[in-house]
């Protein structure tokens, strides 16, 4: 049997994804893209998990489709087909992502950090669309980078696959934060722990809320809003959130070292 290429741990209501094929700079091989989305949807499943963190082994956080299965396949076999799978589970989880870059990403690469709700990267961190250097479009990818990415850039990073640095992609919007290496982790853990003071469905339900169309007005839009504030102001999640408010303690979902 194969080593796993994807590792999975939970500490403290905190599940931890790491990619771990350096030998080809963590490519979305069959293998690593069977195992990555298999440990999302576990830790979307699991209960005890509040937060996912996207990470990585070796200097490159992901290289993008592994171009070694793509040659020679025909279009029905190429593995850029499951790919969506991936994004689809990254951009709905009911648990907010938090990407670790600490090396590059390339294409496929960049598809999954835009898929994530939050991005930090070191500043040796580099990015490309590499894909038209290769003679094939970033198409799939698109939809998660595009919501992301300010139009100009996006037209000029796509067009010319050129390679930008992680200050850039953070100007741009791709990523949240640029810090130094040394303070990755901590950047890392800072959003991470704000994160888990959020209530599970209302975290859930605001993630939902950010994906949806905006209405042409705000008006065209308060009545169906109010209703869904309400309803949640009356659920036993608010009223233990409100309740701890009072108390000035902690809620009952705020994890436990």
């Amino acid at each position: 049997m194969a080593d796993e290429l994807v590792h999975y741990s939970v500490a403290a209501g905190t599940a931890t994804i790491t990619l771990d094929s350096p030998h080809n700079r963590n490519a979305l091989s069959a293998q690593l893209r069977r195992e990555l989305l298999a440990a999302l949807e576990r830790a979307a499943g699991d209960e005890h998990v509040r937060v996912i963190v996207l990470t990585h082994t070796g200097p490159v956080f992901c290289a993008g489709m592994d171009l070694k299965e793509a040659r020679g396949a025909g279009a029905g076999d190429q593995g850029v087909n499951e790919f969506p799978q991936i994004l689809e589970r990254l951009w709905t989880s009911p648990k907010p992502v938090v990407a670790r870059l600490a090396g590059p990403a390339r294409a496929g690469g960049i598809g999954i950090v835009a898929a994530t709700d939050i991005a930090v990267a070191a500043h040796e961190a580099t990015f490309a669309f590499s894909e038209v250097r290769i003679g094939v479009v970033p198409a799939v990818i698109s939809l998660t980078v595009l919501p992301r990415v300010e139009p100009r850039a996006a037209h000029e990073l796509f067009l010319t696959g050129d390679t930008f640095d992680a200050e850039r992609a953070a100007r741009i919007g791709l990523i949240n934060a640029a810090v130094p290496a040394e303070d990755l982790n901590g950047t890392v853990a800072r959003y991470v722990d704000a994160l888990a003071l959020g209530g599970p469905q209302a975290l859930a339900a605001t993630k939902e809320l950010l994906s949806r169309p905006q209405p042409a007005t705000p008006s065209d839009g308060f009545e169906e809003m109010t209703a869904y504030s309400a309803r949640f102001f009356a659920s036993e999640e608010a009223q233990e959130g409100i309740t701890a408010f009072a108390q000035k303690r902690k809620p009952a979902w705020v994890p436990h070292d």
